[in-house]
């Protein structure tokens, strides 16, 4: 995420860098340290999609400030 958004980790703590996720769960997280896109939890492919041939989890980047 850090490399992508062209920001080093320093910057991207101040700017208050997080993963939203659809729903109360919160999949997915950004690595304070490495600033990489980690999963924040076991993910359950057949609880959260149940027989749906394709599963797709959606969330949003949240950056503060300006870019």
């Amino acid at each position: 995420v850090a490399k992508d958004l062209g920001l080093q980790l320093p910057a991207m703590r101040d700017r208050s860098v997080r993963i939203v996720s659809e729903g109360r769960t919160q999949h997915f997280a950004v690595h304070g340290k490495t600033g990489h896109l980690v999963t924040a939890e076991r993910i359950d492919r057949e609880q959260l999609c149940e027989s749906l041939q394709q599963c797709v989890l959606r969330c949003e980047l949240i950056v503060e400030g300006q870019m």
